[in-house]
Parts: structure tokens; sequence; C-alpha cells
């Protein structure tokens, strides 16, 4: 028997002996009357053979996908500079423009979700459940992905100019909750960064030989960091839309190696990974014991607990927040969507190819491959992939995660620094004016003109706008024309603020450094603490359910207050942690003593979140009946003129929606209120309503109740269902390559010829005058 089709190597003559035993005893003893496996291993570390080496690793990540950041990175500021000529913007560094297009807007939120847990984790969760495990693991962070659009939309209508959602919180509630909030914004960034951390570390040693941790760290340092200094949240979404077409290629190719390209490997033929299926031992709880049906509670406990998870984070977490905020309404909805089946292709198929593919070559040994700390730790596809490719399939598992690494990672860079600066520099550090009501013009400190003041016209704004000023029009054809020396600004309206953005841009580069170097010492700590993997993906980030319905109340409820969000958070904390320690005592064998691992369980994760939901869901409400003071849509009209005054005079949100505004003939002068949001983007809430009622239906009704008719899937019935995941990550694969290159080209070549009428226009006037 060649042994080393399992990734056990020449040297581990022990290792081999055993196996080969186990083998000969199986062929000699077993009997058709049982199919269990017993697992060979029973250690506390891993003895998978890592088979790439450290300098071929280092090479791939740091030159290969770091060089290639790098670039992208230059091309995008470089676009930014002298196509659409504000890379001198700092909104520009945060959302990108706000024009992003469809593509690369659903390329971009399928690269943020993927996590390298969707290559790793996924495989465990199919492994101890079956098949559907891997389904509801997928619809779980589906359904959630499928609020983005209503969430998105509601956003852009209520706070338009806002690059942080704790902005919204300052307009709204004043400085108190808005400093509580920025704690639990930057503690959710340091844990998702914690399960990052340790997810590439357990992935790393698994794949590459004597690499250290110090080492592991820099090189997450370098990824996330890389391009966000050069080219900010449009680099992001640039490096976004490679990655994921990356991870398309490296999943296709994996699926036909094993599927269609002829091999003798016996566990990959299809009929010897059915029987496998068909006759190893499920755990109670599935459908007569089978790892061949979708009827499994612990499959359904789990997808609830990811998706309560998952939607606490995505309101937590800044970086969600960016992909929201880059993208215009109509096309942020399309590519939510669209960034929900993309996704949902990837870890189902992944899923179910490594999955049963350990599974036959278990059963084809007789034994299990690997250890229950091997399988926990999510090291089921890297076995599989390395015993089945080589070399290859090593290089194609770490450039999988790689990607997720970098869109992930950058992701929470770009959203820390966001914070520092919005939320904590611009607010409390160095304000352009201190103490300055939102609602004035803080180029002037006076009332906007766009207000219902009939007062003293000396209390009004008189500020021109930037796009009608021909000295600002003047200074940016200057800065753009300057190779080395930077022309003073002559605008006398917006000459200053144009003078302090600059500021805030040079601590933009400083902070994005100083968070980025900071990932090393934080690594340190994490790693050297100890902290399991599980319990810090899980437990830690479930912390999050209790701060879920605040901030929803926030965006869409009028009458919530600041004692109301502030109380309801502390207490869902609270109800949180009673919930897991209460349950993982009650329900699990040795209770709290095996602390790890009873509180990061399905229940006690359950427990606790519904606990914490339910606390500040029930909080929030009542404090927030009993403590506003909203009689009148005028007063809830009030509420919302604030967060719809967040804006940057240099890049008026307006501007975005020109087009929109003169469709409902709104002008320049016209005060502009959540009426008027609602009417310019009526045809994109319709479609963010159909096209979520059509996907929930399909995602969370057609598709398990297809599966959960069915009791144990037949041969024909797996190979259907193993055929239709292929067909849809094929049909993913095309959209995520070809589609956003050509919006994005398309796009950029009507900005250039727009700019060339622009400067012809401009030069015949010039001529004329001169005349």
């Amino acid at each position: 028997m060649n042994l080393n089709i399992f990734g056990i190597p020449d040297t581990d003559e022990k290792m081999k002996l055993a196996i080969l035993l186990v083998f000969l005893v199986r062929n000699i003893f077993a009997s058709n009357s049982s199919c269990r496996l017993t697992s060979l291993i029973h250690e506390k570390q891993s003895n998978i053979t890592p088979v790439l080496e450290k300098h071929e690793a280092l090479l791939l990540m740091f030159l290969g996908f770091g060089g290639l950041s790098i670039t992208l990175g230059i091309v995008h500021f470089a676009v930014r500079r002298y196509i659409y000529r504000d890379a001198h913007s700092l909104d520009t560094v945060f959302d990108a423009g706000g024009k992003v297009t469809l593509g690369l807007t659903a390329v971009t939120v399928t690269s943020q979700m993927l996590w390298p847990a969707d290559f790793l984790q996924s495989a465990t969760i199919m492994s101890k459940y079956g098949l559907g495990g891997s389904l509801f693991f997928a619809v779980a962070i589906v359904l959630d992905i499928l609020m983005f659009p209503i969430l998105s939309l509601t956003l852009k209508t209520r706070a338009p100019g806002a690059k942080t959602f704790l902005q919204i919180i300052c307009a709204r509630f004043g400085k108190g909750a808005h400093i509580v909030f920025c704690c639990i914004a930057l503690f959710s960034n340091m844990i998702t960064v914690m399960a990052l951390i340790l997810a590439a570390k357990a992935a790393i040693n698994v794949l590459v030989k004597d690499v250290s941790d110090e080492m592991i760290l820099l090189l997450l340092a370098f990824l996330f960091g890389s391009y966000c200094l050069i080219g900010g949240l449009g680099t992001t979404f640039y490096i976004s839309y490679f990655n994921t077409a990356l991870t398309f290629v490296s999943v296709l190719v994996f699926i036909v190696h094993v599927t269609y390209k002829e091999t003798d490997n016996i566990f990959t033929k299809k009929e010897n990974m059915y029987e496998a299926m068909k006759c190893i031992h499920a755990p109670d709880g599935n459908y007569e014991n089978s790892f061949l049906t979708f009827r499994s509670r612990g499959s359904v406990i789990y997808g609830v607990v990811l998706f309560l998870m998952a939607t606490s984070l995505s309101f937590c977490d800044q970086a969600h927040w960016q992909s929201r905020i880059a993208a215009k309404p109509a096309q942020g909805v399309a590519g939510f969507f669209i960034a929900a089946y993309l996704w949902f292709a990837i870890p189902l198929t992944v899923t179910i190819t490594s999955s049963t593919l350990y599974m036959s070559m278990s059963y084809q040994n007789g034994t299990h491959l690997l250890s229950s700390f091997d399988v926990d730790s999510g090291f089921i596809t890297p076995f599989v992939m390395e015993s089945v490719m080589g070399k290859t399939g090593a290089y194609m598992l770490i450039t999988m995660i790689t990607m997720a690494l970098m869109s992930t990672g950058s992701g929470e860079v770009m959203a820390v620094s966001s914070i520092i600066v919005y939320d904590i520099y611009k607010v409390y550090i160095s304000p352009y004016r201190k103490g300055i009501d939102i609602k004035k013009c803080p180029l002037c400190g006076k009332e906007r003109k766009h207000t219902d003041d009939t007062g003293n016209s000396d209390q009004i704004c008189k500020c021109p706008s930037v796009t009608t000023c021909k000295a600002c029009e003047n200074d940016v054809m200057v800065r753009l024309k300057a190779q080395h020396f930077m022309h003073p600004y002559e605008c006398s309206v917006h000459g200053r603020y144009r003078r302090y953005e600059d500021e805030l841009l040079h601590y933009k580069n400083w902070c994005m450094i100083w968070v980025t170097i900071g990932i090393v010492p934080y690594g340190l700590i994490i790693v050297n603490l100890g902290v399991n993997l599980n319990w810090a993906v899980y437990t830690l980030q479930g912390v999050y359910s209790a701060f879920l319905c605040p901030l929803l109340m926030t965006i869409v409820w009028s009458k919530c207050t600041a004692k109301a969000i502030i109380t309801g958070s502390i207490m869902g904390v609270f109800a949180y942690v009673a919930g897991v320690l209460i349950v993982a005592e009650l329900v699990y064998e040795g209770g709290l003593g095996n602390f790890l691992i009873n509180t990061s369980s399905d229940y006690s994760l359950l427990g606790g979140i519904t606990s914490a939901v339910t606390m500040s869901v029930s909080c929030t409400i009542i404090i927030s009946l009993c403590t506003h003071d909203i009689k009148t849509n005028q007063d809830a009209e009030r509420v919302w003129d604030k967060t719809l005054s967040i804006d940057n005079p240099l890049n008026p949100w307006r501007n975005v929606y020109k087009e929109e505004f003169a469709s409902i003939n709104v002008s320049e002068d016209t005060k502009v209120n959540t009426t008027h949001m609602t009417k310019i983007f009526r045809s994109a809430r319709i479609l963010a309503v159909v096209g979520g009622l059509i996907s929930f239906v399909i995602f969370g009704v057609v598709i398990p109740a297809n599966v959960l008719s069915l009791e144990i899937l037949t041969y024909d019935q797996f190979s259907s269902w193993s055929f239709a995941c292929q067909i849809w990550v094929m049909i993913a694969a095309t959209f995520a390559i070809v589609v956003p290159p050509i919006e994005e080209i398309v796009q950029i070549v009507r900005y250039y010829s727009r700019n060339k009428s622009n400067e012809s226009v401009s030069q015949e006037k010039y001529v004329l005058s001169s005349k």
C-alpha cells in the first residue's frame, strides 16, 4: 500500500507501520456489519507534514502577492489622480470615491466574507455533521449577506455623507455614546484581527516547513498594509477582484483534478466517496446516523448560531460598513445580492469535495488519517489537497488562504484607521472648529443655506460650493501638474480646509503605518497567551450580539436615545456572558471545568446569543420609549437632519447624486430631507425588497426544503447535488473573472472622455475671453 499518498513521509517509519498494521487487521477481521472508524492518533499537536519549503512560500507571498498588491495600489492611485482627479481627497481614501461599480462591489463583498475558516473549518463541520453541516454553514453566511442591501440603502438614505457608522452615533447622540461605541468598534476589530492571526498561523504552519511565529506575523503585517497606504479603500477593491478571481480559479482546478481527471487512486472515484459516506456512522442527531442526509439537528443549531454571529459582526465591524458606503445605492444593492450567490459557491463546493475525499481515504485505509486535533483545527482541506495534488495542492490552498487574509486583513487596517482619523482625531484631538454644531457650515461656522431659518441673513452661510469655485479648480490643476513643490492653496474660502485635509492625509498615512506595525506585537501577545482558535472565533465574537439591536435602532428608529443604546449594549453583554456560562455548566459534561471547549460549543453559544439579543432588544426599546422626545413627524425629521448634515465641504455627498436629484427637480439650494432621499432611491429600494425576498426564499426556503425532503441520499441524488454545486461555482467564476474589469474600464474611459471634453470647453472660453 502506497502510504505517501496520505501525506506520510518515508522517514516516519513508526507511523507507516502503525497504519499498515491497522490496514491489514481491517482487511482480515472487518465485517460488513460495522463501518465505524477509529482514530489512529490522539495527540494535542498536528502530525501533518508540511510540503512547502519556507523560502518557496515566502517568495510567493512577499514577492508574488505583496508585489501584486503594491502594483495595483500604484495603478489605483494613478487612476484617481489623473482620471478622477480626487486623489488629494481624504474621503477618497476611505470610500473609494463613492462610485464603485456593481461588479467590484460584488467581488469585494465576496472577498471580504471569505475567511480562512471557509476553507478550513467548513470541512470540519461537514466531517462532524455530514452534508447538512456544509449546507447550513453556507446558508447562514448567505442570509447575513442578504441583509446588506437594505442596510446599505437605509444608511445612504439617512446619512449619505458618513464614512463610519460611529459618525452617525456622534451626530445623533453626542460624544458620550460616541466614545462608548468607539471602544466597542475597536474591540470588534481587535477580536477579528485576533481570529485572523490565529487562523493564519494554524494554516501556514501546516503548509510550510519550519516557519516561525515572528515570520508569520511579519508576513501578515506586510500583506495587510502593503497597499492600503498607497491607494486606500479603492486599492482594496482592486485587490479584492484579483483575490476573488484567483480563488475561483484555484477552486475550479481542485474540482477538475479530483472529479474529472483520470487517476488510479480509488478514493477519488465518486462511487467510493459515496460508499464511504454511506458506511461511516454519523453522530446522534443525524437522521439514522448518516452523513448522507441534510436532516441534522447539530447542523441547524450551528447554522442559527453562525447566522446571529455573522449578522452581529456585520453591524459592529467598520470594515463591513466601508463596502456599503463605497458604492452608490443601486450598484450596492445589486452588488450585495450577486456577492451572496458568488460566495455561496466557494465554501460549499470546496467543503463537499475535500470532506468526501477525506472520508473516502479514511474508509479505504480503515482508520481516520487525522487526529481529533487536526480535524478540529480545520486541517482536512490541507491534508487532502497535499495528498492528492502534492505541492501543487499546497500552493493552491496557500493562495486561497492568502487571498482571504489579504482582503479581510486590509479591510481591518482601513477600518481601524478610519475610526482613528474620523472619530478620534477629527472629533477629539484636532477638530477644524471646536464645539461647532453639526448642522452648521464647518468653513464659516454659520447656519447652512439649506435651512428653514428666515432670520438674520448675516447668520446664514454664504460660502460658494466647491464645485463652482474657480479658485479651487485652479488649485487642483496646479497641484496635479506639480512634480515636487506643492503650490500653496489660493482659494480664500476652501484653501484653509484643504490644508486641514492635507494634514489629515499625512496623519492617515502614519496611522496606517502604526496600525500595520502594531499587528506584530499584538499577534505575539495572542500567540504567547495560547488563545484557543475556536474560542476566539466563536465565544469572543459572540459578544457582538449584544450590540446588534442598538446599532440597528440607531439607523432605522428616530425615537432611539443615547441612554437606550448604552444600557441595551451593557445589559446585552452581561446577558451573553451569563447565558454562555449557565448553559456550559448545565448541559455539557465537565461544566465550566472544561471551560474553553464547553463555552464555545453550540448550545452554550446559542444560549448566550439569544439571551444577549433578547436583553438588548428589550432594554433599547423600553428605555427609548421612556426617554425620547419625538412627538411629531417634524421632530423625527429633525433627528435625520443631523445625520444628513454629516458632510465634507470639499467633497459634498450631493455631488454624488446630482443626476438623481435632477430627476426629481431638487435644485442645489433646496434643503434635502429623507423624503427626497427616499424618492431618489425608490428604484433601488424596490430592487432591495424584491431581490431580498426572492433570494431569501431561494436560500432560506427552497434549497433547505428540497434537500430536507430527502431522507438519505441515493448515489444518483448525491451525484446530482455535487454536480449542481460544481455548475454553480463555474457560473460564479465566469461572472467574477469577466464582469468587474469590463465595468471598471468602461467607467474609466467615460471619465477620461468627460475630462477631455471639459478641458476643450475651458480652453475655448479662455480663447474667447482673451479676444
